[in-house]
């Protein structure tokens, strides 16, 4: 019996598993199964062909590579994608398909969504982000980066960091301040500028693992043409807010199914190793699966909101708070349960660059330490910090004093 979902389109369901059934090997054990050498090409592979049943961007405009339907019918295409064990895209299609894609449908002209949209379904252009820099991290309204209008161009100057991407990227939505004399968050404007150009420069940040995941971006009068404005001129701060609501608002419900895998590994793991006798264990099991449990409460209610009126308002904060400090939880379970094979690498690091690994990969340590230490240690830092979120909710929702600010 196929369990369905409030508001999801009739059929469109049982369309997607005959879709995954017609087209996955009947042997299939998931794409963390294959050996490290095949999973990118496989993936790729898989990407073009959900692209083209659509599947990438179900809400968007079918002119644009999407099926025109419903919020919930992506949540749809997750959780039945993550049940078949297959990516529903790749990792850069958190960039260009939940982020820029969802604010080019809300505030991009027509030309720009039929110049930019179908590109993205297509893969002939990659995304990153330019929000970030040295001394704006979470504070992002106090940016540096400056671009000034000059006839039919923007010149773009600054500086972005922790760049995902970006040596892989041929384009780049960035904000970037337009009026240094406006309020902080008023003289900020939202550009699309081609990353290949002499003024950009990347420059890959290599951590201790060895990877080059992030990048610091350099602009020295780089330019972009005067309509490559996402919205209006000094109107970016609402634009970026607007992305942000979509990505909490989607995450909120995806989350959930992503990390029902997660722990399904966990247990997996707690077993091989006989730690499910351990009390301590099980307790932390047990308060993991409750939590887990109350994610996918809390999911369906902010994506019912988000439905309904299109805002989130702190339960966006509240949401992210919750998984990110849940997600350290659940991955410091498996690395304890490792032991002393914790010390050491075997195996293969994840594709994804945070939260799970891809479904079906083995319990090795390699993919453990990867998600544990760069992946759900980092989760609340990234895209907030936890401490801005407590802020945000004791300010914004329970109406608490603002904490004091030292100049």
């Amino acid at each position: 019996m196929t369990t369905t979902r409030p508001g999801e389109t009739p059929g469109f369901r049982d369309e997607v598993i005959e879709f995954l059934r017609d087209e996955l090997p009947t042997d299939w054990q998931g794409v963390g199964a294959l050996p490290a050498g095949e999973r990118e090409g496989f993936v790729a592979s898989w990407r073009k062909l959900a692209g083209s049943r659509g599947y990438l961007a179900v809400t968007w405009p079918e002119e644009y590579g999407g099926r025109g339907l419903g919020k919930v019918d992506h949540l749809v295409v997750v959780e039945e994608f993550s049940r078949a064990k297959v990516p529903v895209g790749t990792p850069g299609d958190t960039v260009s398909i939940k982020m820029l894609g969802n604010t080019i449908n809300k505030w991009g002209t027509d030309t720009q969504k039929a110049q930019i949209l179908p590109r993205i379904i297509s893969g002939d252009d990659v995304w990153c982000q330019g929000y970030s820099e040295p001394e704006s991290g979470s504070d992002l309204s106090s940016l540096r980066t400056r671009a000034a209008l000059r006839g039919d161009e923007w010149h773009i100057d600054g500086q972005k960091i922790w760049t995902s991407n970006a040596a892989n990227a041929n384009w780049m939505f960035l904000l970037a301040r337009t009026d240094p004399a406006a309020a902080r968050t008023k003289g900020i404007t939202m550009l699309i500028m081609p990353m290949t150009q002499p003024g950009v420069e990347v420059r890959p940040i290599t951590m201790l693992s060895g990877a080059s995941d992030f990048c610091e971006v350099f602009f020295t009068d780089a330019v972009t043409p005067a309509a490559n404005v996402v919205g209006s001129v000094n109107d970016g701060w609402a634009v970026a807010n607007s992305l942000l609501t979509h990505e909490r608002g989607e995450e909120a419900a995806v989350n959930p199914v992503l990390f029902a895998h997660e722990f399904a590994r966990v247990l997996a793991l707690v077993r091989e190793r006989g730690a499910d006798r351990d009390p301590a264990i099980r307790a932390r099991i047990t308060r993991s699966y409750t939590e887990l449990s109350a994610m996918k409460a809390m999911g369906d209610r902010i994506l019912d909101a988000y439905i309904r009126d299109g805002s989130l308002g702190p339960a966006a904060s509240v949401s992210k708070l919750y998984w990110s400090e849940y997600h350290q939880r659940l991955s410091s379970i498996a690395v304890d349960v490792l032991g002393q094979d914790a010390l050491y690498w075997v195996g293969d690091p994840p594709m994804r660059w945070f939260r799970a690994d891809d479904p079906g990969a083995p319990n090795t340590s390699a993919s453990w330490l990867s998600i544990h230490l760069q992946n759900s240690l980092a989760g609340t830092v990234y895209a907030g910090t936890s401490e801005i979120q407590r802020n945000i909710i004791a300010e914004r929702a329970l109406g608490l004093p603002r904490e004091s600010r030292q100049s």
